[in-house]
């Protein structure tokens, strides 16, 4: 399995909206990628969301990362001060 793993700076007073926009728009894109396992957005309550992609594999991984930059550039950008910090890489330990 391969995680890619985004941190975002984002206001406080967008995270309901931008969480609304995510499931509305982007979560129907990512199921749809071939080798999908699960996607998580988290709010941190300190203005970051952290948000966790797993895939069976790295192609799936990259195909959602190109997805997920055309989103934020169409649907979100005005919500988001800052590019995003990514880190992507192959899950070594998995716990059900």
């Amino acid at each position: 399995m391969y995680a890619s793993i985004r941190r975002y700076v984002v206001h406080r007073e967008s995270v309901d909206e931008i969480a609304g926009r995510i499931s509305e728009g982007f979560v129907p894109v990512i199921r749809d990628i071939p080798g999908f396992v699960a996607y998580y957005v988290v709010d941190t309550g300190t203005g970051t969301a952290i948000s966790f992609s797993i895939f069976e594999d790295q192609a799936g991984a990259e195909q959602s990362a190109a997805a997920a930059r055309d989103h934020i550039k169409e649907n979100l950008a005005s919500l988001f001060p800052n590019l995003p910090e990514i880190m992507d890489g192959q899950v070594i330990v998995k716990a059900p």
